[in-house]
């Protein structure tokens, strides 16, 4: 029963902490890795222990498929040199100067061991940067490149990752002989999670009820993963694959009544797997540091804060030289992209620069070291490396999460809105084509349904383009009607009027009515 309620109150209190975190600005993760910190400390938490296999599939897999089904394909192909910069050269270079400074603070932690915790600590995590910037009206392109980045550079770091802890379980590998497997293992992740998706295209078909297509998704996501993880593929590529196919190819037949629970569901259990995350991966730390002497806590902190500022200033100091180099190429060619937006600029540089915040990714991949090596011996400085992890995550949300939107604020970043003038443009094609499909209907119904699709054509090409065009144009009025028609069904319920079977069903009426209104 004690766990019960300890789960009870760390649900509610993360709750709380995101409340909290919204009111004042701050992406939700820092206050979760805030909670967790102060967590492992408390004399009476409980000592919970997670398998360290578990950690990637459980917290990585479900995290990745809800970024990876948002993301748009379109713009990763516009913005493909920026976030391909981002995702091998960036993690890259983070992991080179991570593993040199800690090699240089340790002299003899391994190499193999040393990179290990610059791949941990190089990816940035998609929620915490994503909380901060969808706040404010950040430039499109921008947005893009940090969600795409986000996306992909998790496989990037995660591979070597995988090899460096490989080298240091089996005594060594060779580069010659890695690179063609390598090659497979991207390769058919990819064409792996494409297969994946359109198989589950099939299946997701045939049911037709929202609680069993929520089961079918999610066991289909750790299936994924683990199928893809168990035949040698990487399970953060070929989850992408998986995703963006399902995204790409299968929303039109789902109907309303599903997507909507589906997506409110998706959104609850990622919250609750970044919540748990930080709580579980917290508590590791009260025994981990009681576990060291008072010289080794001093050369590990110090070590820690050293990783920690490595981690910042490499990202700063490539992210920079990228900035300078494709600003003086546009001045000199000329910039020319494929649809209009935001031209680089070194304002932009600074905020992408400092929105490189660590999260679940960095404390599953530390968490899921092995404890042994092959000969049966510990894993070299698997403390050290887990304090590190913990240190940057908690370091950069600390330091860079309740900055970056005064940040942005001071940078004043702005763009033409390319994404509402794109919603303007298709909701007009839209709204005609649903003209076009009932012109030969000739009921007052069809008639009633003609009117309201034509005023929604003409007041969408005659307002202006600086108007709200989040939402349809008669949206507020929609729902200042809703609202008064609530209230009246609340009051014949409240009198007796009506039973709560028909109010009930007034109820779900009024809730489908509000959100086609645009409510948030």
């Amino acid at each position: 029963m004690e766990t019960f309620e300890w789960i009870i109150l760390l649900l509610l209190g993360a709750a709380l902490l995101a409340a909290l975190a919204r009111r004042l600005g701050v992406p939700y993760p820092t206050f979760l890795a805030i909670g967790g910190a102060c967590l492992a400390f408390v004399p009476a938490a409980p000592a919970w222990t997670l398998d360290p296999h578990l950690a990637l599939t459980l917290f990585v897999a479900p995290v990745l498929l809800d970024a990876a089904y948002d993301t748009s394909l379109r713009d990763l192909r516009d913005n493909w040199l920026p976030v391909g910069n981002l995702v091998i050269a960036a993690v890259g270079v983070t992991t080179v100067a991570v593993a040199v400074v800690a090699h240089l603070m340790v002299p003899a932690m391994p190499w193999a061991a040393a990179i290990a915790l610059g791949a941990i600590v190089a990816p940035p995590d998609a929620a915490a940067a994503t909380a901060v910037v969808r706040q404010v009206r950040l430039p499109h392109r921008l947005l893009k490149i940090l969600e795409g980045e986000s996306l992909l550079n998790d496989a990037t770091a995660l591979l070597i990752y995988r090899l460096a802890v490989l080298a240091m379980v089996s005594g060594g590998i060779s580069v010659v002989g890695i690179a063609p497997a390598f090659l497979l293992t991207v390769v058919g992740s990819i064409v792996g999670g494409i297969a994946f998706g359109h198989l589950f295209q099939r299946a997701n078909r045939l049911i037709d009820d929202a609680p069993t297509a929520i089961i079918v998704q999610f066991s289909a996501t750790f299936g994924v993963w683990i199928v893809a993880e168990a035949i040698g593929l990487s399970g953060i590529l070929t989850i992408v694959a998986y995703a963006m196919t399902v995204a790409r190819t299968g929303g039109v037949f789902v109907p309303a009544r599903m997507r909507v629970p589906v997506y409110a569901v998706w959104e609850t259990a990622v919250f609750i797997l970044n919540a748990f995350a930080f709580v579980l991966i917290g508590m590791q730390l009260r025994p981990l540091w009681e576990r060291l002497d008072a010289g080794l806590r001093y050369e590990y902190g110090m070590t820690a804060l050293a990783v920690l500022a490595t981690t910042i200033l490499a990202r700063f100091a490539w992210v920079m030289t990228y900035n300078t180099a494709i600003r003086v190429k546009i001045a000199r060619y000329g910039f020319r992209p494929p649809r209009p937006m935001a031209r680089p600029t070194m304002r932009g540089g600074l905020m992408v620069s400092w929105a490189g915040m660590r999260g679940i990714v960095t404390l599953a991949a530390a968490f899921a070291l092995p404890d042994r090596l092959a000969d049966g011996s510990p894993f070299p400085y698997r403390d050290l490396i887990l304090i590190c992890a913990f240190c940057v995550v908690f370091g950069t949300l600390v330091i860079q999460g309740p900055t970056l939107k005064p940040l942005i604020g001071w940078l004043r970043l702005r763009d033409g809105d390319p994404v509402g003038q794109e919603v303007k443009w298709a909701r007009t094609e839209a709204y005609r084509a649903a003209l076009d499909a009932i012109a030969d209907e000739t009921s007052p119904l069809a008639g009633i349904l003609r009117k309201e699709y034509r005023a929604v054509v003409e007041l969408n090409e005659t307002s202006p383009t600086e108007d709200d065009t989040d939402e349809l144009p008669g949206n507020p009025i929609r729902r200042k009607a809703i609202a008064a028609a609530r209230r009246k069904a609340n009051e014949l319920r409240l009198d007796g009027a009506i039973g709560d079977d028909a109010y009930h069903v007034l109820e779900a009426e009024f809730d489908w009515a509000e959100l086609s209104a645009g409510a948030t």
